[in-house]
């Protein structure tokens, strides 16, 4: 054998030998680097010189979803059936492994095939070659996807953020929350309160605000401390040029960085306050023209129906004199009865409406039947009927319906929808006036065959002061009022109304009400009468206008009574003691005295304990009855009163005085009046 063969020999057998202990010394290597790489969260791999893969811990084959069969003595870049084919990724390693680099966070973002998109934080470090370890790279690999997602989301919700800041229409500034420094404020502040942004910085609320002290706004941020939460729904601060601004203030803590601020979000109230403070005062002209409204309606009512009671007693004279036969008499007792009664209806509707516009009305409710207010309405609506020689046809069931409302209330809805059909119903024509039960409820229909209603008006009938065109002598007009009195009665007992019309065919309203329960009990009939007093009495009648007291004196003689007059308060009281009458008719405009102090003399008087005190005005408002009821008044009557309830009332105090066994005297008939004082 050569010497050559031989040293050839040596030299491959020392290089098996050093193979073999490089094999021994690597698997040594990643024994022990897999003990180590196994307690790591991350994934990690260790790749030898050629960029094989040598091992992988749990952590790897957890997160990219591949085998240990799958992993081991793959190359990087095909593993996972290239989901590592990262551009440039092997030319970075072998850089890591020849020029003994370190790769520190390098970040990658590539698309997996199983994992989808990706980015990945790489760290490498390359272990030097020799005895007893071969050469290797340590490969730590993070997915850092979410955090980055977070982090560019925090950073989009910053941009946000500041561009809301920097273009909120509402001031706002953040302060520390332990001082209350003002650390940042954003545009709409600045402009609010003149000061440059740096100007603001540093200064505390208490020193652009209008206090004195820094008193309140400590307490302020000694509350900021323990709740968290302030709110002031107004705050005076002071601009630059000493300029008020009305702010409102809601401030909420939380942390920035390590420190705790206070976010302020400040509202410029300054005109809202203003509007407010208009208002009020709007609110208290307004309700001062409301007040003068209702002064002004309760002086016209009174003047209107001042003269109104001497005419209507002067009908009711005539009205109880001889028949004659002169027809002229009779027509024009006719007529100042049917026109004294329209201007009474007219007044009352005005007021009515004024005070259920104010929620002033009061229902005085009873059970009682449909048929009774029909009747009444007919009789108030005949003579108009009459005169417009029209047909009015009358359907009320024989069995009673019964309502719980008030009766003289619905009486009015009813004579107001009857006149309304007479006055747009041409002569000679028909209206039909029908009372039904559909159930629980009672309708009562008003149809006519007048000149019906135009489309566009229909939706607004109901409404106050509407009214259809009119003729141009004014026969069918009015103060719109009536209608919209119909449907406000008719709400305030729990019914509807409504209408069905056509142009030119006539027109019918349709009043529902709920009827009363069947285990109601029926009242007694009572049955009126407008018969004269059976029994004279001393009446003593009060009012300064003369043409009134005179008229209702000589109606009341007529009646069978004797009386008194007086025409102001003082007489008034003096007539009374001396008079010592049955019943006193008064009036509550009264010089000297009014009747509500003459009522409350009276009184105080024991020989007058028994008197019978009638009101007898032109005040016929709620708060008018219930001061004459409070002073003593046993009734309230409004001008013109009707003869017929006086009457009644008169009837009643003469039977009261034959119960107790004190008769009314009996003195000659005579009227005895009093003048007026100078």
């Amino acid at each position: 054998m050569s010497e050559h063969s031989i040293g050839a020999g040596v030299n491959s057998q020392q290089d098996s030998t050093e193979r073999r202990k490089a094999g021994e010394a690597l698997q040594k290597a990643l024994a022990y680097a897999d003990d180590i790489i196994a307690t790591l969260r991350e994934p990690f791999l260790v790749l030898d010189g050629e960029l094989r893969v040598r091992m992988a811990n749990r952590s790897f084959y957890e997160s990219f979803h591949v085998t240990k069969e799958e992993t081991e003595r793959h190359f990087l870049y095909d593993l996972g059936d290239g989901q590592w084919n990262i551009p440039g990724l092997r030319n970075l390693m072998t850089e890591v492994l020849s020029q003994n680099h370190f790769l520190n966070d390098f970040e990658v973002e590539h698309t997996f095939p199983v994992l989808g998109r990706k980015i990945m934080l790489l760290n490498a470090r390359r272990v030097p070659s020799g005895a007893p370890h071969p050469e290797l790279i340590l490969l730590a690999i993070e997915d850092v996807t979410e955090r980055r997602q977070a982090e560019a989301a925090m950073r989009d919700s910053e941009v946000r953020y500041r561009r809301l800041f920097e273009t909120a229409k509402d001031g706002i500034l953040i302060l520390y929350a332990h001082t209350g420094k003002i650390v940042d404020a954003n545009p709409f502040m600045t402009g609010l309160l003149g000061y440059e942004h740096n100007e603001l910085l540093g200064k505390e609320l208490w020193q652009i605000g209008t206090v004195d002290d820094q008193s309140e706004n400590q307490a302020a941020f000694r509350e900021l401390k323990e709740h968290g939460y302030i709110r002031y729904d107004h705050l005076p601060l002071q601009t630059k040029s000493g300029k008020k601004a009305e702010v409102e203030v809601v401030s909420n803590v939380y942390q920035m960085g390590h420190r705790p601020v206070a976010q302020c979000n400040i509202r410029d109230i300054s005109e809202r306050r203003r509007l407010e403070r208009q208002t009020k005062e709007q609110e208290a002209t307004l309700v001062d023209l409301h007040r003068r409204k209702d002064e002004f309606l309760a002086m016209l009512s009174h003047e209107l129906r001042t003269p109104l009671a001497p005419i209507a007693n002067a009908v009711q004279l005539l009205r109880l004199q001889p028949e004659s036969d002169n027809p002229v008499q009779h027509q024009a007792c006719s007529i100042l009865d049917r026109q004294v009664g329209r201007l009474k209806h007219l007044v009352d509707d005005l007021l009515d409406v004024s005070r259920i516009n104010t929620g002033r009305i009061r229902l005085r409710q009873e059970r009682f039947a449909v048929g009774s207010i029909v009747a009444r309405a007919e009789e108030t609506v005949r003579p108009l009927i009459e005169q417009r020689k029209q047909e009015l046809t009358v359907s009320v069931p024989v069995q009673s319906i019964w309502l719980y409302a008030d009766p003289s209330r619905l009486e009015q809805v009813l004579v107001n929808l009857l006149h309304n059909a007479a006055k747009y119903t041409e002569e000679g024509g028909h209206i039909w006036l029908t009372v039904q039960q559909a159930g629980n409820e009672s309708a009562v229909r008003v149809r006519d065959t007048g000149v019906g209603i135009a489309p566009e008006l229909l939706p607004r009938i109901f409404e106050l002061f509407t009214q259809g065109p009119r003729s141009l002598d004014r026969s069918q007009g009015g103060l719109g009022i009536g209608l919209s009195l119909v449907q406000r009665l008719v709400e305030l007992h729990g019914g509807t109304v409504e209408v069905h019309s056509v142009l030119g065919q006539g027109s019918e309203f349709v009043v529902r009400l709920p009827v009363a329960p069947a285990e109601s009990p029926q009242p007694s009939e009572v049955t009126e009468t407008d018969q004269p007093t059976a029994r004279p009495l001393r009446v003593l009648v009060v009012d300064d206008h003369v043409d009134t007291t005179v008229s209702l004196a000589l109606l009341l003689e007529m009646s069978g009574n004797e009386v008194r007059t007086a025409y102001d308060g003082p007489t008034a009281v003096e007539a009374a003691l001396e008079y010592q009458p049955d019943v006193v008719l008064l009036d509550i405009g009264l010089p000297g005295l009014s009747g509500f102090e003459v009522a409350q003399q009276i009184r105080r008087h024991p020989v007058l304990r028994h008197v019978v005190l009638v009101a007898m005005t032109g005040y016929g408002q709620d708060t008018d009855r219930q001061r004459s009821e409070e002073v003593g008044f046993n009734h309230h009557l409004v001008k013109p009163a009707d003869f017929g309830s006086l009457q009644r009332i008169l009837a009643t105090v003469a039977d009261n005085a034959a119960a107790r066994g004190t008769e009314p005297s009996r003195l000659p008939l005579a009227i005895t009046h009093v003048e007026p004082r100078a």
